[in-house]
């Protein structure tokens, strides 16, 4: 079979593309390099440098892919507050070009990942079920696309899928970026000895998802007759703690002695989030296979075996106020 995946220099991505070659399937991917590291793309994989934005290279580069694999984001949640331009454009733009593309050249099935952000001001544990209630740009968009997804699908008899990961975390991901990956930040500041910045009290929850159980679920949903035009979480449910907590697990691991910077809170951020995973259990005897602590092992020999790095403020703000945290304006990481 012959698969596309968007995003596969990126850590979902490259992940995603590994499995499926080395199962013997044809694999083709790209990426902006936005987020993704060259060295990330697996061997045999071919490979195309470019934004998803760009209706005629997604036409070009998806030919005869029955398997398309939309992962590839500006995942951002934070920062859409104050780039909303950028992560909109990103994430609805770029979806629809995928999307169309996949459509016109035959693509039998798309398994589009969305995001834990469409959930938004939810009750907790997330279910399937609910209504999304977005809270920022990035879950707005990401819950826009789905809708055209569905729409397309729908019209032109092609199977489609949302996939909601949430706080994937593992080897490969990218540690050095100011504005997303929590544990990787972390991570990071304190092999060089400096000190975790958490926003507001910290007492803010959410459960971790490591990429190996979320590649299971991924693999299901692009063959699976079961779910064809549904949503899925995907990714463990268990193991619900605060951000505090998530710094004391990691400085346990490193033997660090922990003295948190607590600074104000984000914008619009949700205080607890997790989803349920009961559909995923019931729909393909999904099991969590890694717990947090051996998740977060795993992050820290990664990071170490690659040595820590500067962080990159590789995104401009595109509005610039106060309510914009210091940890960005000021450049604190």
């Amino acid at each position: 079979m012959k698969v596309f995946i968007t995003g596969v220099a990126g850590f979902l991505g490259s992940h995603l593309a590994r499995s499926f070659r080395d199962d013997g399937h044809a694999v083709i991917g790209c990426d902006s390099l936005i987020g993704g590291e060259l060295a990330n793309v697996p061997e045999g994989v071919e490979f195309h440098t470019g934004d998803c934005s760009d209706f005629n290279l997604m036409q070009r580069i998806t030919q005869d892919c029955e398997l398309v694999y939309h992962c590839a984001a500006t995942a951002y949640e934070g920062l859409s507050v104050f780039s909303p331009s950028l992560i909109s454009q990103n994430i609805l733009g770029g979806s629809v070009s995928v999307f169309s593309a996949a459509i016109a050249n035959g693509a039998k099935r798309i398994v589009f990942c969305s995001s834990m952000a469409r959930y938004g001001s939810n009750a907790v544990p997330f279910t399937e079920s609910m209504t999304p209630k977005p809270e920022d740009p990035y879950g707005i968009a990401k819950v826009a696309a789905e809708d055209v997804l569905r729409i397309l699908g729908e019209t032109h008899g092609v199977e489609w899928v949302v996939a909601v990961p949430h706080n994937i975390i593992g080897p490969r991901q990218k540690y050095d970026d100011p504005y997303r990956n929590v544990a990787a930040i972390m991570i990071n500041l304190m092999l060089q000895g400096r000190q975790p910045i958490i926003y507001g009290d910290g007492s803010q929850r959410r459960c971790f998802s490591f990429v190996d159980d979320c590649l299971f679920c991924l693999r299901e949903l692009g063959h699976s007759n079961d779910v064809v035009g549904e949503v899925v979480n995907i990714g463990p449910d268990e193991e619900f703690i605060t951000i505090t907590e998530l710094a004391e697990e990691i400085a346990d691991l490193l033997a660090f002695d922990l003295d948190p910077i607590y600074v104000d809170p984000r914008p619009c951020e949700v205080r607890d989030a997790n989803c349920s995973s009961d559909k995923a259990r019931r729909l393909f005897g999904y099991m969590t296979g890694v717990s947090l602590r051996e998740g977060l092992s795993r992050m820290i020999e990664d990071i170490r075996d690659r040595g820590p790095r500067r962080f990159t403020y590789h995104l401009d703000l595109e509005i610039v106020s106060d309510l914009a945290p210091r940890t960005w304006r000021d450049r604190l990481f």
